[in-house]
């Protein structure tokens, strides 16, 4: 039904990856994104709760220098791990601390100077403006509907993005104590598709339509990645999870294995929000950045 559409989203979605690391320990968790390329001046669409991530891993050494200046400073008559331990609490800095944060954007660019982030005001919504590239790593982009207000009950769209995220080029440096890429392990990760039908429409709260649910849940990994139908139009851009109780409670005996097992859950649907392709539309166009539609 959407191998055709796949393949022509394909061709404009690319991945953002994550690399973490939390105080006090060496393990690096890795994690990613979608965003999707919309013209050939190097302008590209995500969800701005992704855009704030990347704004973080250029925040987070200035934010973190004071910490690193006193770990670093004098430490009176304490032991070396007491003065860690009583710089940490005076800065806050938990377990639950993350205290390394780096980003990669895979296959949009062959190099660049810089990039720079456009965050809406109240949606979901960032433009990302990559700078100083020579080539850009995509000839085809996207087409919006030119009538998005088209979009009804019923539809089946297509999602596509990057959960479940393979890379493992990136280690910890014992040497620096940092986290950072390398050139060996796994640098790619499969792009993973999921469909879902028009549910409801989503309002702002002035009534107008912003959003739009639908019956299968976005995953976690494909926040920025398109919402496309059979012809690869992008209706919508995907943007969080909703969670509908269905006031199911189930306490019931059941028998496992030939024994007894008692269950307890609730049930719920889990359910897409997804950005709305006039409300792209409209912040594109208030930030100059051409698209196509059709």
């Amino acid at each position: 039904m959407f191998v055709k559409a796949i393949e022509i989203a394909a061709a404009f979605t690319r991945p953002l990856y994550f690399i973490s690391r939390h105080y006090g320990s060496k393990d690096v968790h890795p994690g990613a994104a979608t965003l999707f390329l919309v013209n050939a001046d190097g302008w590209a669409l995500t969800c701005a709760h992704v855009a704030r991530e990347v704004a973080a891993v250029r925040e987070l050494p200035d934010r973190l220098r004071p910490f690193r200046e006193a770990l670093s400073g004098p430490r009176q008559k304490l032991s070396q791990h007491k003065h860690e331990r009583e710089v940490a609490r005076r800065f806050k800095i938990t377990a639950d601390s993350v205290i390394d944060l780096k980003c990669s954007f895979i296959g949009c660019v062959d190099t660049m100077t810089g990039f720079e982030l456009r965050v809406h005001s109240s949606l979901d919504i960032a433009l990302i403006h990559f700078q100083g590239f020579k080539q850009l790593l995509c000839d085809s982009f996207p087409i919006f509907p030119r009538n998005a207000g088209e979009l009804k009950q019923g539809l089946f769209l297509c999602r596509l993005g990057f959960p479940f995220p393979e890379f493992t080029h990136f280690e910890w440096d014992s040497a620096t104590d940092s986290i950072r890429w390398t050139t060996s392990g796994k640098s790619g990760t499969p792009r993973f598709p999921i469909e879902g039908m028009v549910t409801r429409h989503l309002a702002d709260a002035n009534a107008s339509i912003v959003g739009f649910e639908l019956s299968t849940p976005g995953l976690r990994g494909q926040s920025g990645g398109p919402a496309f139908d059979t012809d690869g139009r992008v209706w919508g851009m995907q943007s969080a999870t909703n969670h509908l109780d269905l006031d199911f409670d189930v306490d019931m005996k059941v028998k496992r294995g030939g024994h007894v097992k008692s269950v307890q859950e609730s049930a719920f649907l889990h359910v897409g929000h997804c950005v709305h392709a006039e409300a792209l539309k409209e912040f594109m166009r208030s930030n100059g950045v051409a698209f196509a539609e059709g």
